[in-house]
């Protein structure tokens, strides 16, 4: 079987565009979580944040990651699969996971509204809170981690096609 590479970050870090870009460099296929969730509960993560919360929100993405049988893909992750140990572990057993690190202010400059992104967090949690406590996790889970606040996605890509070879 053909493996996967799993890209996971922060919001804004990059993850749909940069899989999208590396797809087309190693001519594989492409799968973002996000929209995988939005197509298959036919609703926004927004909504689903609105309507039941964040934690609603973890849930429904860690089920949707442990369905995922496919090989010879970029699958880019929503930003808190991570709180999923289960899901990690399945993303794990079927790609190489690649943490595209972003700096905080880096993040905020390419965000700009968090309220609006579909971010899965407490309604007490600040943004920095949040980027403090996730990047723990993507460290802990990352098998590469590539620093991409001051690259282009173009160039984040074909890094991870470098160090992927190199496995």
């Amino acid at each position: 079987m053909e493996k996967n590479i799993t890209l996971i970050g922060m919001p804004g870090a990059g993850k749909s565009t940069t899989g999208i870009i590396l797809a087309k460099t190693l001519s594989m296929g492409f799968l973002d979580s996000d929209i995988l969730i939005q197509i298959n509960r036919g609703r926004t993560l927004q909504s689903v944040l609105d309507e039941q919360g964040y934690l609603a929100l973890r849930n429904i993405e860690e089920e949707e990651i442990l369905k995922i049988n496919i090989s010879n893909n970029i699958i880019a992750t929503g930003g808190s699969a991570v709180y999923s140990d289960k899901a990690m572990e399945h993303l794990k057993n079927i790609s190489t996971i690649v943490f595209l690190h972003v700096d905080f202010d880096e993040l905020t400059r390419r965000i700009g509204n968090f309220e609006t992104r579909g971010i899965a967090k407490s309604d007490d949690q600040t943004f920095f809170d949040l980027f403090v406590e996730r990047e723990a996790l993507y460290r802990k889970y990352a098998q590469i981690t590539i620093d991409a606040a001051s690259i282009t996605q173009d160039q984040t890509a074909l890094l991870i096609a470098e160090k992927i070879q190199n496995i």
